[in-house]
């Protein structure tokens, strides 16, 4: 696959009025949200609830590709088509998600590291094999007393870069995920620091290692005030400091920016993207790559009975659409309204 494709395909996963359904949780992950709504975590009913979610008709109209684990990547629906075909049939592209996880960093208390580079390569081409034709890979950093440290920030940044190398020799777009979390109690302004430096960290590793950012998507937190911080940030304040952020850091060459949802509330995550867009123009697409923030209600709505599948998949629709709304900044409250009467 050549550098042509994989622009081409960073610039699909980012077109106007569409993007990413994050459909990679852990086992341990889904096991606590199937457990929420009561229901145990089996292979059968994590390939029930995600054929529902991938199945939904007219969901690609807002839903440009979705990323999916090991174990559903490799799953077939109820009548044997393996998942990305299920997808593909319905121009929607397939990613995987390629990191084995945050692990505490050795000398930073606090801090983590993300590790999977290991056998990477190998894997990467399987996946390809499969049907793939993105990846992502998620760094975790706190902020706390002292963190995060520049250690953190590098080794993180160094990992980010060196699976964004291998992908491209793959022939995947490699989407790079830095999280600055929510957890604790700072302020917008330490969250715009810590984000500010964390994305500086990450350029300066892709471009010592030759990642074409072209082919490349960028998936960072908002800039948010940490969820315990007794002064909240409006819309207006969030939207603006976390353009401030981009602004600083994030190249032109960069095809798209898809949000994470970072534990915001589903109509939160959609707000503040559709604020966001309208604020243009700017260098590049503004787009999402939400798990929960897509998938909360409509797992409720399902609750693990089949006979709750249609409802399941009108609730995953509803907020497909809201936020293919807030692509173009045209998004409002009458939207959940209508939806609700």
């Amino acid at each position: 696959m050549t550098a042509t494709t994989t622009e081409a395909t960073a610039r699909a996963l980012v077109a106007p009025g569409k993007g990413i359904l994050a459909a990679d949780e852990s086992s341990g992950t889904i096991e606590k949200r199937f457990k929420s709504i009561g229901v145990e975590s089996t292979e059968d009913r994590r390939r029930t609830y995600r054929e529902m979610l991938f199945t939904t008709a007219g969901a690609s109209d807002f839903i440009s590709g979705v990323i999916l684990f090991d174990e559903t990547i490799r799953q077939s629906a109820s009548d044997g088509t393996p998942f990305p075909k299920v997808l593909s049939e319905q121009g929607i592209i397939t990613g995987i998600k390629v990191d084995t996880g945050a692990k505490p960093l050795a000398g930073h208390e606090g801090e983590t590291v993300t590790e999977g580079l290991d056998g990477l390569r190998e894997r990467l081409a399987a996946y390809v094999g499969l049907g793939a034709r993105f990846a992502k890979w998620r760094a975790t950093i706190s902020i706390g007393p002292d963190i995060p440290s520049r250690a953190c920030l590098r080794v993180n940044a160094h990992a980010l870069a060196r699976y964004a190398a291998l992908c491209q020799e793959a022939g995947l777009v490699p989407i790079v995920e830095p999280e600055v979390l929510m957890d604790g109690d700072h302020t917008i302004e330490r969250c715009y620091d810590a984000t500010v430096a964390t994305l500086e960290a990450v350029y300066d590793e892709l471009y010592e290692q030759a990642v074409v950012l072209e082919g490349s998507l960028l998936k960072p937190n908002m800039v948010l005030s940490g969820k315990d911080c007794p002064a909240q940030a409006g819309v207006d304040e969030v939207a603006g400091a976390t353009l401030r952020t981009l602004r600083a850091t994030v190249p032109a060459a960069v095809p798209g920016i898809v949000f994470l949802s970072g534990g915001q509330s589903d109509e939160a995550a959609t707000v503040h993207l559709n604020a966001m867009n309208t604020c243009g123009p700017h260098p590049w697409e503004l787009s999402f790559s939400y798990g929960r923030a897509l998938q909360a209600a409509a797992l409720k709505a399902w609750g693990g009975d089949d006979r709750n599948l249609a409802a399941g998949q009108a609730a995953f629709l509803h907020r497909a659409r809201c936020n293919g709304a807030a692509r173009t900044g045209s998004y409002s409250g009458d939207m959940e309204l209508a939806a609700a009467s």
